[in-house]
């Protein structure tokens, strides 16, 4: 995969895709990836807004994204966007908003391409967690947990 940076995060390192007018995705790379500077003054903006996310949770981040997926993910995509920081949805609150069903709202969850930006980690099961980047356990999950404690400052 080609990034414009890779930046080291508290729970890893961040893999940003952007051309240079718009962010195309946000990868999570393992902790052992080396950090990239940022290759364009747009991937420079894209990581600054982070950093100041990370910093302090109520940033608001202002960079233009670039989306490309089906009409209901982008509908689960926007529905995302308007989950204020601090607060959860369940799939299922998701899906009964959108018309939908719970395991197609995961579905488009999981294939958010720009995660922290447009807030996946804020859609929950009812019963927990739900999963994270596709996956129900391990490292995914605990950046889930870490991004939802860091919002709850």
């Amino acid at each position: 995969m080609n990034y414009q940076a890779k930046l080291t995060v508290p729970f890893g390192v961040l893999g940003i895709r952007c051309d240079d007018r718009a962010l195309l995705g946000i990868d999570f790379l393992p902790t052992t990836e080396k950090p990239q500077r940022a290759t364009s003054a747009f991937a420079v903006i894209v990581c600054e807004q982070l950093l100041r996310y990370l910093e302090n949770p109520d940033v608001q981040f202002s960079v233009p994204i670039k989306l490309n997926g089906t009409t209901h993910q982008q509908k689960v995509w926007q529905a995302m966007l308007d989950i204020p920081r601090g607060e959860t949805r369940s799939y299922g609150e998701l899906a009964a908003e959108l018309k939908s069903g719970a395991q197609a709202v995961g579905q488009a969850c999981g294939a958010n391409p720009i995660p922290i930006i447009i807030p996946c980690h804020r859609v929950v099961s009812k019963s927990g967690l739900g999963g994270f980047m596709r996956h129900a356990s391990g490292t995914s999950l605990d950046i889930k947990r870490w991004l939802l404690a860091h919002e709850q400052r």
